[in-house]
């Protein structure tokens, strides 16, 4: 297994992979996602035109099994500057911790930790003061939660983060089991770096 960071044309290069483990890994809960890779590329373009946009890639061989990404938050400005109104924390000084996808056969190995580690390292070498993320907001009692779950906030907390009071996006997408897109409701988590 190896994890490495890719930035320009590596970044690129391994865009259409990231958007099949998207595609894969957000399918199971909690996001539900019945996505395309239509969507993936449109919503990747981002990455390939931030020039401070890192993508965290874990290896197993060739393959790449798993992936992080992060840009300075004003790079998704568009998406998320509403959701950070009113909360006094400058877009300017926040890095942006985007999707962590990794095939399950290699959870439980530190992979998690290090994506968060060398997107925390680019943002500080970008001089961010902050790093942030979102997850999404689901029921305790939606029909589709897994009886085993176990929600990711243990190890977020670990790592110092907490949500940001007020710090919502809303985002659409089709779920697995509608057939239509509906709104999805996404809590900002963040840390001082």
């Amino acid at each position: 297994m190896r994890v490495a960071r890719l930035t320009g044309t590596a970044l690129e290069d391994a865009l259409e992979d990231v958007a099949r483990l998207r595609i894969s890994v957000f399918r199971d809960w909690p996001y539900l996602y019945d996505g395309s890779m239509e969507y993936e590329r449109d919503y990747l373009q981002a990455y390939r035109e931030s020039a401070n946009a890192i993508l965290v890639g874990a290896f197993d061989g060739d393959s790449l099994v798993g992936a992080s990404t992060g840009t300075p938050m004003e790079d998704h400005a568009d998406d998320f500057a509403a959701a950070f109104d009113g909360t006094g924390h400058d877009l300017h000084t926040i890095f942006y911790c985007a999707e962590s996808v990794l095939l399950p056969g290699y959870r439980g190995q530190g992979i998690g930790h290090a994506f968060f580690d060398a997107r925390e390292a680019h943002a500080r070498a970008l001089g961010r003061r902050y790093s942030a993320f979102c997850g999404i907001v689901r029921a305790a009692e939606h029909p589709l939660r897994p009886a085993d779950y176990a929600p990711l906030d243990p190890f977020w907390r670990k790592r110092g983060y907490e949500p940001v009071d007020g710090a919502v996006a809303t985002f659409r997408w089709k779920d697995i089991d509608r057939p239509d897109e509906t709104d999805h409701r996404l809590q900002f988590w963040m840390r001082r770096l």
